[in-house]
């Protein structure tokens, strides 16, 4: 039996914010390390919004259609680790299609992780492809129905 990566597996209702208040690309990495540093997973969120801001300034993790998926591989992970978060009103992120951003994968991976780090990435890059699945992902009310939408397109 082939092992699949799920991106659930990495998430929690308590790292998903789907009112993020930053109105720049600099506030919302503050407010997205802020965000995953609540997990007991980051030992040191100040060193993981230091490694997002670093990874950022070597290109944009604005990849288009309204999703950026800013991430760092950081020792204060301790295992990989993704939170998600919406921006109602959309922020500049220098994205590839100059588009405002609304949805935000961030993910920290400790630097010894790189295979599942590898297949998560692609695999969120693939179902965001998917136009039916991000205006769900950006219609949804809870939490829990951002696990739920995601584990749905997972599964099909």
């Amino acid at each position: 039996m082939v092992n699949i990566v799920k991106i659930t597996d990495y998430m929690s209702n308590d790292l998903i914010n789907l009112d993020l208040k930053a109105g720049n690309k600099t506030e919302v990495l503050k407010e997205l390390s802020a965000l995953i540093g609540q997990s007991d997973t980051i030992t040191d969120n100040g060193v993981t919004h230091k490694a997002l801001v670093e990874r950022e300034e070597l290109g944009s993790t604005g990849i288009g259609k309204k999703v950026a998926i800013p991430h760092a591989k950081t020792d204060a992970a301790e295992r990989l680790t993704i939170a998600f978060g919406i921006s109602k009103k959309g922020v500049d992120f220098a994205s590839l299609d100059e588009e405002n951003v609304k949805m935000f994968f961030v993910f920290a991976s400790p630097l010894r992780d790189s295979q599942i780090y590898l297949k998560v990435l692609a695999r969120i890059s693939r179902l965001i492809r998917n136009e039916e699945f991000r205006n769900k992902l950006l219609a949804v009310k809870t939490p829990e129905e951002v696990l739920e939408c995601i584990e749905e397109e997972e599964n099909i």
